[in-house]
């Protein structure tokens, strides 16, 4: 096991370097055998910097299937399963799964694999940009070069720090390599003291990153300006300065860069990856040896074309979305058919769900629990959908082949995102709204041409903040951000408690229930959410951990 005292100390170079990370589309790193070097032999070159550099963008993220209960925050393991401890999705390896217990009101510091390993996530990676830090300037070269890596180096050293404070609060802040006794006998830095961290070194770095369009394609997936004030703009919605995240994300609009790509489903199925509405991707690369190949369909395949089926899509999603001409979801309304689930609305919720009669991949899944010969039937107990949903977002229906070796990219910020939180920070620090604005916003991100949706033309702060808030759900569903959203909003406890649905089945003879509680849309009953206010919010430091440091208890 990986503790954190290992986590913290000197990286063996061998163990950082012996595996590439892609990071770009047309110019990947392939690296010589490493074990004949010393660390003062190595820094001798920009060539080995940038092998050094590959390491610290790679984290842990491996070959292969990725672990099912996380490899990395920015691994699908993380970005699409923290989607489980919201009200989007279920794990389809039920209440038990590490992520479900996040919000069900049974997280502690012992039965949550993906919380260890978050932590774990974090720590390694930060054990690698202090090391690379310390190192780099002993580099000859370039000194904007130099000066570029260690700023990426920062960047996601921050970045890593970002989710240490989200998801643990106060966390220990180690900025340099230790020595055992030394990692042993760390303490916790108050939350406030990591935000202010975070925020203060992204801000540093923007000046030796070079912008985005300055960045040729052969360096796709390294950071730049925009990747830097994007997670500080994350940061300080966070903590609710929204003022300051307004200015920072206006820098990144008005540098002109980016833009919203018209083709919405392209952006994750693999169709359109380097495009203009990427400000910060996991880049993968189907065959490469020892690289970084993308799991992500073996995990969320329907059962038809050999996948696992983990990823459900919650009822709760899927009626978040409105009709096709703007109106809210209804049951009742005659324009819905249980049986076309996806018709006369939102496009986006059939370019990101399957359910019972889509068609997927050419082929036509059967998810009703009344079905004798699906292997997709939605029951408790097959290797199949535990809503009557599955994701199709990020899927590649066109794939064959192995799949777990797969090329997909993994967008972690989006210029969608960026829009869509600028307008928020806008409407939380009580600026003026207006028709403008919106449409600079939150309609250039719903009118792109594959989704085409109304405009919004709601400018009161009170009546534009729901909108807004499921247009975030919508637009960004199975992206990792849903999480961080209710969490922001202080709503966590109010959304994550009660019972949640799935597929509605009005004529199905094998429908779940909940005890004698009759659902009067006829939908499958999928489980409960009990969050616990004042304990959930925040995730317990690992048992582990605190069994070697009792000051990580305190």
């Amino acid at each position: 096991m990986m503790h954190l005292f290992q986590a913290y100390l000197k990286p063996v170079l061998f163990a950082v370097l012996v595996m590439s990370i892609p990071i770009s589309c047309s110019n990947r790193l392939e690296l010589a055998p490493l074990d004949s070097f010393s660390s003062e032999e190595f820094w001798t070159s920009e060539s080995n910097a940038l092998l050094a550099l590959a390491g610290v963008y790679k984290g842990s993220i491996g070959t292969g299937v990725q672990g099912a209960n996380g490899v990395d925050w920015w691994s699908y393991s993380a970005l699409v399963f923290l989607e489980f401890a919201t009200d989007n999705a279920y794990d389809r390896r039920g209440d038990n799964a590490g992520w479900n217990r996040l919000s069900n009101g049974t997280m502690n510091s012992t039965n949550v694999a993906s919380v260890r390993l978050a932590w774990q996530w974090s720590y390694r990676r930060i054990a690698r940009c202090n090391y690379f830090i310390e190192n780099v300037d002993q580099v000859p070269g370039d000194a904007a070069n130099i000066a570029r890596m260690r700023a990426e180096a920062r960047f996601i050293r921050a970045t890593q720090y970002y989710y240490l404070s989200q998801s643990f609060g106060s966390v220990p802040l180690v900025t340099q390599t230790l020595e055992l006794d030394e990692a042993n006998t760390v303490t916790k830095t108050q939350e406030a003291d990591i935000i202010q961290f975070v925020i203060d070194e992204l801000t540093a770095v923007v000046s030796d990153l070079p912008q985005d369009g300055e960045i040729p394609d052969s360096e796709y997936g390294r950071a730049s300006k925009q990747a830097a004030l994007a997670f500080l703009g994350r940061m300080q919605l966070a903590d609710h300065r929204f003022a300051a995240a307004a200015a920072t994300y206006k820098q990144i609009i008005d540098y002109g860069d980016h833009d919203i790509h018209p083709d919405y489903a392209g952006l994750f199925n693999g169709m359109a990856e380097n495009t203009a509405e990427n400000i910060f991707t996991n880049v993968h690369t189907a065959d490469i040896a020892g690289g970084a190949t993308n799991g992500i369909l073996q995990h969320t395949l329907p059962a038809i074309k050999g996948g696992w089926h983990i990823v459900n899509p919650l009822g709760d999603l899927v009626e978040s979305y409105d009709f096709n001409d703007g109106t809210p979801f209804s049951f009742d309304d005659p324009r819905f058919d249980p049986k076309d689930f996806a018709a006369n609305r939102d496009p986006r919720l059939d370019y990101n769900v399957y359910g019972d009669n889509s068609s997927f991949a050419g082929l036509t899944i059967v998810t009703h629990p009344d079905s004798t010969n699906s292997i997709d039937r939605l029951t408790t107990n097959r290797q199949a959908t535990r809503t009557g949903f599955g994701m199709r977002k990020f899927m590649d229906e066109t794939f064959s082949g192995d799949v777990s070796n797969s090329g997909g990219d993994l967008p972690i910020i989006r210029y969608a995102e960026v829009l869509l939180s600028y307008l928020e920070a806008k409407l939380e620090a009580g600026d003026d709204i207006d028709q403008e604005l919106l449409d600079a916003t939150i309609n250039k991100v719903r009118t792109r041409p594959s989704v085409n949706m109304p405009p919004i033309t709601e400018t009161n702060a009170d009546a534009l903040r729901p909108i807004l808030r499921r247009e975030r759900r919508n637009e960004l569903a199975f992206e990792g951000i849903r999480y961080w959203d209710l969490k922001r909003w202080g709503v966590m406890a109010e959304v994550l408690n009660g019972r949640f649905f799935g597929h509605s089945f009005p004529d199905a003879q094998n429908l779940r229930k909940d005890g004698d509680y009759v659902d009067p849309y006829n939908r499958w009953f999928v489980t409960k959410k009990n969050f616990r206010e004042g304990i959930d919010e925040h995730w317990f430091v690992p048992q582990a951990e605190i069994d070697i440091n009792p000051r990580l208890g305190e």
